[in-house]
Parts: C-alpha cells; sequence; structure tokens
C-alpha cells in the first residue's frame, strides 16, 4: 500500500490513510480518486458488467497498447523516456488493422464525442 497508494493519491492523502487506518467512504473515494466510480447500492454487478461490455467493444490491442505504456511509465525516470516510449506503443496501435477498421468507423461517426453507441 505505501508504494501504490502514495502514486495513486499523493503523499499527504496516502499518509492520512496509512498513518490512521480510517476508513473512507465511496463518495470520498472517488473524490480523492482511490476509486472511479460510485454506483448505487445493490448494482455493483451490473455496472461492473455494462463496464466489461463497454471494454470488451474497444480496439483490444490498442487497449493493451495504450495499458502497456501507462504502467511502464513508471520504469523512466524522465519524461522525455516516458514520452517516447507511449509513442513506441502509440506508432503498434497505429500499424494494428484495428486501427484502419476504427478510423473508418470514426469517420462514419462512431467515438465522436464520447459517443460510442455505433461500436
Amino acid at each position: 500500500g505505501t508504494v501504490r497508494l502514495t502514486r495513486i493519491l499523493g503523499l499527504g492523502r496516502a499518509l492520512d490513510l496509512i498513518l490512521t487506518g480510517r476508513a473512507v467512504g465511496a463518495e470520498e473515494a472517488e473524490k480523492i480518486g482511490l476509486v472511479n466510480r460510485v454506483v448505487a447500492p445493490g448494482t455493483v454487478r451490473k455496472e461492473a458488467e455494462i463496464l466489461a461490455r463497454q471494454l470488451a467493444g474497444f480496439p483490444q490491442e490498442c487497449m493493451r497498447n495504450d495499458r502497456e505504456s501507462c504502467y511502464e511509465q513508471y520504469h523512466y525516470t524522465s519524461i522525455r523516456e516516458a514520452m517516447e516510449n507511449e509513442w513506441r506503443w502509440g506508432l503498434k496501435s497505429l500499424a494494428s488493422q484495428e486501427m484502419k477498421q476504427g478510423a473508418k468507423q470514426f469517420a462514419g461517426g462512431s467515438g465522436r464525442h464520447g459517443n460510442f453507441a455505433k461500436l
């Protein structure tokens, strides 16, 4: 917890939680970035399945490349190295068949303004 929590929340908030051991409610957890979203009680599984279907509908190779770039950025000591790594992963995504299909869908209106209903 001392490494990941500090990276997620920042030093001050991480120390607050680590040293006090205090409980954090759902709204505060979302506000400080400990969780990405809060759903109504009793709807966690339903909402998780909706999210899973949404993620499964996106280009998987591109998503894997983005995820790897995010994880790997911690291995670099400079922002320049991390940005170069991001560029390398981005080029892999751009060269994929998924990218060609995605560009075609985007040109047709899918994915614009966060609307992914046509994917």
